[in-house]
């Protein structure tokens, strides 16, 4: 058991690393699997919201994160636009989600969840209006990487599950340990000036394989 733990906690070490400094040159690889976690985590935590329930305490909430996970993957997979919606979304979620636990209000609330829902929608609109897209998904692998690694270690050495990183990450961050709030900091940063520098000639071609399949 020891062992399987030791090569899980390395793979996703790995994968968190290739997603802080190669987010952008990996993410048409990434785009399924991206869409994927976020639409199971916004279907789930629309449930919770909604109903006050815990984080996947009842199957619908279960069954409602795999159904917009598979919406979410589908559009990811075949439509460019969606693909970067989703990173901005990613993004703005996040962030909404990290503000209201500075303010006090951690547990994913009602109000919670609106506040990140209206950021991810406001980081969309941003991205696509002043022409963002590569910006964005670059900080948003960075960062999301940065989180993925950060969550891999506290899950081994602060004794800490996924839920309640996703219920309250910058508190549960900084009572567990501040100085991994530093670590998550300086790595999100570097991920972002490492993957500028390194693809600032470099643009992902945008796609739309539905109708290239018609």
């Amino acid at each position: 058991m020891a062992f399987e733990l030791f090569c899980m906690t390395i793979i996703a070490l790995l994968f968190s690393a290739a997603l802080i400094f190669g987010g952008y040159r990996f993410f048409l690889f990434l785009l399924p699997i991206w869409g994927f976690f976020f639409g199971f985590m916004l279907g789930a935590s629309a449930i919770q919201a909604l109903f006050s329930t815990g984080m996947l305490a009842t199957v619908t909430s279960w069954v409602v994160g795999f159904i917009v996970a598979l919406i979410f993957a589908a559009l990811s997979y075949f439509f460019y636009a969606a693909a970067v919606a989703v990173a901005a979304a990613v993004l703005g979620y996040m962030l909404g989600v990290g503000i209201m636990d500075l303010f006090g209000l951690n547990g994913l609330s009602l109000l919670t969840f609106l506040v990140a829902v209206a950021l991810a929608v406001i980081v969309i609109i941003v991205t696509f209006r002043y022409n963002l897209q590569k910006y964005v998904i670059i900080a948003a692998t960075s960062i999301g990487g940065a989180a993925l690694a950060v969550g891999t270690i506290l899950m081994g050495i602060g004794g800490v599950n996924w839920l309640q990183i996703a219920e309250s990450p910058v508190r549960l961050l900084w009572q567990t340990s501040p100085f991994m709030a530093i670590v998550f900091a300086l790595l999100a940063i570097a991920g972002i000036v490492v993957q500028i520098r390194a693809n600032r000639r470099f643009e992902i071609q945008t796609y739309n394989r539905l109708a290239d399949t018609m």
